[in-house]
């Protein structure tokens, strides 16, 4: 039986500490998911096409490493693929928090789903994609953020 994790988010963009949740967690997992999900409540600075092309990209070595979107609910979409596992970073107490309550929530609603927190290395844990959007938006430096396979040189915003 294949270990499937899903990493759900909106990966508007994503930023080197997504890279660096999803690299610490493929030796866990035989096949991990990074799944966008679509919220039509939401604006976004960059289109989904954009986003997948961008992960797509950023794993393009990493074979057990794939890219998806969805609607609804996480849980429901971790029924559709078969996997048993969800996989969220943690920033902060303020991440456990929230993460925790989703993640039991989650458990009540599929009891074989279990949620892996992994704290975000300590160099990373200020990067966030709401941050990185700001500076984007402000015209500044996102190398420091920003994988180099994202290139947002030629994006309009």
């Amino acid at each position: 039986m294949n270990k499937i994790a899903i990493f759900p988010g909106s990966f508007d963009p994503i930023t080197i500490g997504h890279v660096d949740i999803v690299n610490r967690a493929i030796p866990l997992f035989d096949e991990i998911i990074i799944a966008i999900g679509i919220n039509t409540q939401k604006k976004y600075l960059f289109s989904l096409e954009q986003r997948i092309a961008w992960i797509n990209k950023v794993f393009a070595n990493a074979p057990n490493v794939k890219v998806e979107s969805y609607t609804g609910l996480t849980v429901n979409y971790c029924r559709e693929k078969k996997a048993k596992y969800i996989i969220r970073g943690i920033r902060s107490s303020a991440d456990f928090e929230y993460e925790k309550t989703i993640a039991q929530l989650n458990k009540m609603m599929m009891p074989e789903l279990d949620t892996f927190l992994i704290l975000s290395s300590p160099e990373l844990s200020a990067i966030s994609s709401t941050i990185v959007r700001e500076i984007i938006i402000g015209k500044g430096d996102t190398s420091k953020f920003l994988p180099k396979e994202v290139d947002i040189s030629n994006v309009t915003i």
